[in-house]
């Protein structure tokens, strides 16, 4: 049997589980790096982080991951943050890995799961168009996407649409009935552009059954919008 994830005051070793004492330690040693890499979007602070954990680890559970790759990835997956509208933004989760990488080995984290960390980090993101490889990849990614559907979903289309300085929709025609949607223009549009499709490209069962719940939150949202516009 393998030895657990050491929490950071002692010798670390590799493992595909993780006590629950390590966790907690190694928690705080990641929110501690957070905390000095704020992201000024609402839709990508600390709040997100700790949800992207939350159901990171509850999609782990579920399909039997190694939380000692998921955890820190998850923790650390945004931990470079790039604004949406800068055009470095394709290379933030890959700015992310590396800073991740280079925190980890040195708070001594087992080196033989830092590749597999750097991998779950740099694949979340989709304007960085990397496959998920491994199944640790693919739980970060789902469990980040997801928080782009629902009701938090909808929270943080508009908290983004508010800091880019957008319109909610078009006045003419906010459903994108008679044309084409543009999410560069109004945060409607976003759901049509890339939020329902988000909920297509979930990989794991567990992320997929979440991801139907919450796409059909964010349909009940568009009927009670277009009631209340007339």
């Amino acid at each position: 049997m393998h030895d657990r994830v050491s929490p950071p005051s002692q010798a670390p070793n590799m493992s595909p589980t993780m006590s629950p004492e390590a966790a907690a330690a190694w928690e705080k040693r990641f929110t501690a790096a957070l905390a000095e890499a704020a992201a000024a979007d609402p839709a990508h602070d600390i709040l997100h982080v700790r949800r992207v954990v939350h159901t990171a680890k509850a999609l782990c559970a579920v399909e039997c991951g190694r939380l000692d790759v998921v955890l820190p990835a998850a923790w650390l997956h945004d931990l470079v943050a790039v604004p949406k509208d800068d055009p470095r933004r394709s290379s933030a989760s890959r700015l992310s890995a590396e800073a991740a990488t280079g925190f980890l080995r040195q708070a001594g984290y087992p080196a033989e799961l830092l590749p597999d960390i750097a991998h779950a980090i740099e694949a979340h993101s989709f304007s960085a168009r990397v496959t998920a490889r491994t199944l640790e990849a693919r739980i970060v990614q789902d469990a980040d996407r997801l928080d782009g559907l629902g009701a938090i979903g909808i929270a943080r289309c508009f908290a983004t649409t508010g800091v880019l300085g957008r319109p909610f929709y078009s006045e003419d025609d906010p459903f994108c009935e008679t044309r084409p949607p543009d999410d560069g223009l109004y945060a409607v549009d976003h759901f049509y552009t890339k939020l329902f499709r988000t909920a297509e490209t979930l990989t794991t069962e567990a992320g997929r059954a979440e991801g139907r719940l919450r796409a059909e939150e964010m349909r009940r949202y568009l009927s009670a919008l277009a009631r209340e516009l007339g």
